[in-house]
């Protein structure tokens, strides 16, 4: 490790304070949570890692090790659970809700909740096949209003609860059921419109439809694009802190990271590929990620979010719009929510009276916060969205495999998300006792 690379003692703000816990107990020293300890090598990241334990910032290591435990309980009841096939028809499925899920992490953020989704992405996927095949639209042009509509309804519920007042639990219970009446009608008697396989937007989100249509050169370009992105963006970014004075990651740290993405990424790719390969479904909600994670960590926008959800009078008196964004934030969430209906369309080519019902709702919520997005609002990432998808289609498919009741897939997947929500009041908890709130 280069000299330049160290941060010394001196360098690494401090603050003394009194636990929140027994203000009269003796000061404790704590460390500014996004500099990282580096002097001591490998041994400061090791003592890092316990402070951040002993604080309560657990992160994702909850998921991870839940995964651990969910795929070795099934593969030792099932051996075909970590097949490809089965893979990828997990990477495949958790896509549609997945993206709900994404929408849901910017409510989830300023510590509110939109009960709505479920609906808006049935009724999205309903109007797309009215604009397409009672109006004959064009389906690229009909993808883009659908996204509007989904967008404009989102929009119309935040302005409620932004400027009229409403709680959003009770406005979007009530899009809830609004949203579904007007599926309904615009079904009509059939409960269900068809919409041709090969129509635009249905044909790119079907289980058939791969990367490329080439699936091992689209696999592992994926793998290769990802690796690349992550090596010259963490050296950019090393770049950056260097020339403003700050705390950088070194190269050798820099290496570490890309080299375990690349295995991770490769080995994924290599598993994919001896099944069907990347589906469409699985590149666009990966891009969509990529996309909301630089909007949420790097943007002024995504900043406002963070500091409306950690304190709404602080972010006011800061001078943020309080109500603009969080209007915006529910418009969000609805362009989501749309965009996730037309994924449950390109799963089945219709638009019928389940999309979006059943339990979609719940477990687009679950999978936000099993994941790791705090329900208290201003902690959280949109990574969360993937990883809490992981780990409920793994449960659904896995329990599928075994032939279990749907009961059974129910109570699991809720005792799950009840530990997520434990863990994480339990975290907050553990950050105030440590002076970390």
């Amino acid at each position: 490790m280069s000299d330049t690379s160290k941060v010394s003692k001196t360098e690494v703000e401090q603050t003394t304070v009194a636990p929140a816990s027994d203000p009269t107990a003796a000061p404790v020293t704590v460390v500014d949570p996004r500099l990282l300890v580096r002097e001591e090598g490998f041994k400061g990241y090791i003592t890092e890692f316990k402070r951040k334990i002993k604080g309560g910032e657990l992160g994702s290591l909850p998921v991870f090790v839940g995964l651990v435990v969910i795929w070795t309980i099934f593969q030792t009841q099932n051996s075909r659970f970590l097949s490809a096939d089965n893979l990828s028809n997990i990477s495949y499925f958790m896509s549609a809700t997945g993206m709900l899920a994404i929408g849901l992490v910017f409510v989830l953020l300023l510590g509110e909740i939109d009960l709505s989704v479920g609906s808006v992405s049935g009724l999205a996927s309903t109007v797309f096949a009215v604009f397409v095949v009672n109006h004959s639209m064009n389906p690229w042009l009909a993808l883009v209003l659908t996204i509007a509509v989904g967008a404009a309804i989102g929009a119309l519920q935040g302005w409620f609860f932004a400027k009229i007042g409403v709680p959003a639990f009770v406005v979007t219970l009530a899009g809830f059921l609004g949203w579904s009446g007007l599926m309904l009608w615009l079904l009509g008697s059939s409960g269900t419109i068809n919409i041709p396989s090969d129509s635009g937007p249905v044909h790119l989100l079907g289980q058939s439809s791969f990367f490329m249509d080439q699936a091992v050169v689209g696999a592992y370009l994926l793998a290769g694009l990802a690796v690349l992105s992550m090596l010259v963006g963490s050296f950019m970014d090393q770049r950056r802190r260097k020339a403003a004075g700050v705390p950088f990651r070194p190269t050798s740290e820099i290496l570490l990271r890309v080299i375990a993405l690349a295995v991770a990424a490769f080995v994924s790719a290599a598993v994919l590929n001896s099944a069907s390969g990347v589906s469409n479904a699985l590149v666009i909600f990966l891009i969509s990620l990529v996309i909301v994670d630089f909007i949420l960590r790097r943007t002024t926008y995504g900043r406002k979010i963070f500091a409306v959800g950690g304190g709404i009078e602080a972010a006011r008196r800061s001078g943020i719009s309080v109500s603009m964004v969080r209007i915006s934030v529910f418009a969000i969430s609805g362009a989501f929510a749309a965009i996730g209906g037309m994924f449950f369309a390109g799963q089945t080519a219709s638009a019928t009276l389940n999309a979006g019902g059943g339990n979609t709702l719940m477990l687009a919520i679950a999978a936000a916060v099993i994941g790791g997005t705090s329900l208290f609002g201003g902690r959280g990432n949109v990574w969360s969205a993937l990883l809490g998808m992981l780990v409920i289609q793994s449960i659904q498919t896995g329990l599928d495999l075994l032939n279990m009741n749907t009961s059974i897939q129910y109570m699991i997947t809720g005792a799950v998300l009840l530990g997520a929500v434990v863990i994480d009041s339990v975290s907050r908890k553990s950050q105030k006792a440590a002076g970390r709130a």
